[in-house]
Formats: C-alpha cells, structure tokens, sequence
C-alpha cells in the first residue's frame, strides 16, 4: 500500500518512527516532511498530506503534531479527507471502520511509541464498514459538496 507521511517538528520522530514501521511491513511510504526537529508549522504538512490521499497519491495518510489535533485540523481541509485524531488501538479502529478515515493522526506529544505502532497496525487492518455508518459518510461528503 502507498501511505503518505507527514509532521511538524514536534510530532518528527513519531513521523519516523511510523514510517520506519510502515515501511518494515512492506508499504511504499511517501514523507512529505517535515525532515527535523526545526521548528515549522504544521499546516502545510497535514494539506499536503490529505492533497496525496485525494489525488491517489496515496490510498492511506499519517499524520503526526504535538497533540495530532492541529495537523488533524489542517488535513481536514482539504475535501474528501477524513482525518482523525487517534489515540490508541480502539479509536483506530472505530475511526476507519465507523468514520471511513482515510488519513490518522497522532500526538507526539501524547501517545508513546508502543501504543502509536499498535494503533497503527490496527488502522491498517481495519476495513470500513457501511450500513449506517455509510448514510454518516455520505452526510459528511454532502457538506463539503455546499
């Protein structure tokens, strides 16, 4: 699968170190920055990112800031991008399987290494389901298409 990375520099080494993960189980990972610790903001990382999930640059977005909230936020932005702010296995999970999310964010700041890599691996083995949570779906797309 072809993920598209992206951080500030205060959630970088989570950045990498999920990259460095994600590239271990065999993914084709694209890091859009940011590439240190130097201070930087992190709206043009969490855009960027979410602009490669809706192109089909990338079927799968991670995002990572000190809380995950902002780059979150930012990647939001962008129409047909369902970012959310991960804090474990289970938010993961209900996040891809209930809110379709399709870019996962997480704080650097906030969760610890082991955690982030469980949360990760489970957003990735988590398909989304319909039923209602599909008519939600198509709710959220109708408010991006106003």
């Amino acid at each position: 699968m072809r993920i598209a990375v992206g951080s500030d520099h205060a959630g970088y080494r989570l950045k990498q170190l999920l990259a460095d993960h994600l590239s271990g189980l065999g993914h084709q990972v694209d890091d859009l920055g940011t590439h240190s610790e130097a201070t930087v903001d992190y709206p043009e990382f969490g855009a960027a990112v979410g602009r490669a999930v809706t192109a089909g640059e990338a079927e799968l977005g991670v995002c990572a800031c000190g809380t995950g909230i902002g780059i979150s936020i930012a990647a939001n932005k962008i129409d047909g991008v369902r970012a959310a702010v991960v804090h474990d296995a289970t938010t993961a999970r209900l996040a891809r399987a209930h809110n379709h999310a399709n870019v996962v964010c997480m704080g650097g700041r906030i969760v610890g290494d082991e955690v982030a890599i469980d949360a990760m691996d489970t957003f990735l083995t988590t398909e989304p389901v319909g039923g209602r949570h599909q008519k939600r779906i198509d709710e959220i797309a109708e408010l991006e298409a106003r």
